[in-house]
């Protein structure tokens, strides 16, 4: 019965890699949410779908600290599990941020900057969850190494999108309350890929004090 149970419950440090993990998916469900939000319309469903997504963040995030605060002997510094843990917390409230918008704005329809910045977190997020699965195994750094300059690159296609959005929005076809609405959204994004590469730098560094 004990070798059964050792099977089936995760050690007490691979708790930490699994509650990472589910954190990165919960952050790719809330870029896949905010993609159909671009694509039909903010819906009192979608709503719905954005509470529950930010309520598991905030789960996850309390219960990785409290198992933190549990373990005496943890398989990454204390300060790197604490990071990577406010990271995708903050990557989740950030997405879910700027969906709400689209619902307290009466945003009806997503503009094609907007829709761009959904791939591209998105897209982010995806690259997120693949780096935050390698952390299991700390010596796949030449594969983090990888990943974090594809997460580069998509921050950098993420900038460009941003800048031409202010550009837009600044060039006199909005209203003040259209332009003000809308930099809120982009922003909010904008915040969350940052933080999205910032994750891919911080598992690259964990694994480089490791190997």
């Amino acid at each position: 019965m004990k070798n059964l149970l050792q099977k089936i419950m995760p050690p007490k440090q691979q708790i930490f890699f699994d509650l990472f993990e589910l954190s990165a998916k919960n952050c790719r469900d809330a870029a896949e949410l905010f993609v159909k939000v671009c694509e039909s319309g903010i819906n009192d469903d979608f709503v719905e779908q954005a509470k529950k997504l930010k309520h598991e963040s905030t789960h996850i995030s309390e219960e990785t600290l409290q198992t933190l605060s549990k373990t005496f002997i943890t398989p990454i510094d204390r300060e790197d599990i604490q990071s990577l843990d406010a990271l995708m917390h903050k990557v989740t409230k950030k997405i879910i941020k700027a969906c709400v918008y689209m619902k307290l704005y009466r945003i009806n329809e997503a503009t094609e900057n907007i829709k761009k910045q959904s791939q591209t977190i998105l897209k982010a997020t995806q690259e997120m969850a693949h780096i935050i699965g390698l952390l299991k195994k700390l010596s796949h750094l030449k594969e983090a190494a990888e990943s974090k300059h594809r997460m580069k690159e998509i921050e950098a296609l993420g900038d460009r999108i941003f800048h031409d959005a202010l550009d837009n929005l600044f060039s006199g076809k909005f209203d003040t309350l259209d332009v003000i609405k809308l930099r809120d959204i982009h922003k909010n994004i904008e915040s969350a890929l940052d933080r999205c590469y910032d994750v891919a730098d911080e598992v690259l560094m964990i694994m480089l004090k490791h190997n």
